[in-house]
């Protein structure tokens, strides 16, 4: 492939560029825009993804220090617990120095709503179900909120609904929670506060994907989506894809959470894959791989694996096909911006639709994480900073 003199003509990448526009499932659903600390939510902005820090907020450092990582794995905004003295006086420095918005959690006590607000930080969730005299202290809640810029989240949510809906519900149906959150709206907007976004979690998917439903043509307050309690990385990742993936094709929803037993990392990773496989963020790396099956000649789990491994960190808008038979292969693998098609002992090197090179297989890997590599520093972007480094093993 040396130099022929000719001028080349760019060839498009396989995933589409922010210019292409690629095609969405349905217009979002028009909200009324906030904003939490500067990060927009709902209107035209982009659907967000939090976490949650699992860290105690009166240790700073590792508070800090969480925050840093959540940030370097893409969350846009992070919440932060809040239900003791000790937390609330660490607020103000956490929301000073961390470089995303900082949403306090408040549960039970009103005087950390206010303590949240003086800190500075980008927002407040509230859950009305458990803060004592919640509705008698709206009126002052909104009022200190307007005065500082701050918003709020009503966070309605099944495990801890107001009894007195649980009474006349019998149980936390999309009907109740979607109930609890609209009276307390009602409140806010009654006081001429318009700064929040609602929450109606449930762990069962079903009830919850019912819930916005509700809520979405109820109202145009932006909404933020959560799948409460779903479980371990596996049952969680599963649960909150099905029911993100229900109502943002929808166009339903500005920001999310996936709640995982897991480290909070890994809620970011889920979201943001959530949001570009629904071309609702831009698309980074794609590895497309086979399941494997009796034509395949090479161990197709093992060079996904490694490929995979190798190329973590990389940001750059790529797909790459790890194939490992030689009937669907070479059509996939013609289709990315890099591939390789498998088999007889070898792999053929596929970029923008050509082969470049057959290699053998046991120099697959190193082929193609070099020529990730090569594509990227001609494409002017590298991993970005703080992240793992691309590397040759």
């Amino acid at each position: 492939m040396g130099d022929t003199g000719k001028v080349s003509t760019p060839i498009s990448l396989g995933i589409p560029t922010v210019k292409e526009q690629p095609p969405v499932l349905a217009p979002r659903r028009p909200t009324r825009k906030i904003r939490v600390g500067n990060v927009e939510v709902g209107g035209d902005a982009p659907v967000s993804v939090q976490s949650m820090t699992t860290t105690k907020t009166y240790d700073i450092n590792a508070t800090l220090q969480q925050i840093a990582e959540l940030t370097a794995s893409g969350c846009d905004i992070v919440r932060v617990a809040c239900p003791t003295d000790k937390d609330a006086e660490a607020l103000p420095i956490i929301a000073k120095k961390s470089q995303i918005p900082v949403i306090a959690d408040i549960h039970f006590q009103p005087k950390y709503v206010f303590a949240a607000i003086e800190a500075g930080c980008g927002a407040v969730r509230v859950n009305p179900g458990n803060i004592r005299k919640f509705d008698d202290k709206v009126k002052e809640i909104a009022k200190a909120a307007a005065g500082a810029g701050v918003s709020l989240r009503i966070g309605v949510n099944a495990g801890s609904l107001d009894p007195r809906l649980l009474k006349k519900y019998g149980k936390a149906t999309p009907e109740a929670l979607v109930e609890s959150a609209v009276w307390e709206a009602s409140l806010f907007e009654e006081h001429g506060f318009h700064d929040f976004k609602i929450s109606v979690k449930h762990n069962d998917p079903v009830i919850m994907v019912r819930a916005y439903e509700l809520l979405s043509e109820a109202g145009d307050w932006p909404l933020h989506l959560g799948v409460t309690e779903a479980g371990p990385a596996f049952q969680g990742t599963i649960k909150s894809a099905t029911a993100f993936g229900a109502l943002l094709s929808k166009g339903i929803g500005d920001t999310i959470r996936v709640s995982l037993s897991a480290p909070p990392v890994e809620e970011i990773k889920v979201g943001n894959q959530i949001l570009e496989s629904l071309n609702l963020r831009p698309r980074k790396l794609e590895i497309v791989s086979c399941p494997s099956c009796g034509r395949a000649q090479v161990d197709v789990y093992q060079l996904a694996d490694d490929v995979t491994a190798g190329l973590e960190g990389m940001t750059v808008p790529l797909r790459v096909a790890v194939m490992g038979c030689v009937v669907n292969g070479p059509g996939e693998a013609r289709e990315a911006d890099l591939g390789v098609a498998s088999g007889n002992g070898k792999g053929q090197i596929f970029v923008k639709g050509e082969v470049i090179k057959t290699v053998p297989e046991d120099q697959i890997v190193e082929t193609l994480i070099a020529e990730a590599n090569r594509i990227a520093e001609e494409m002017g972007l590298q991993p970005e900073p703080g992240g793992p480094v691309v590397t040759v093993s």
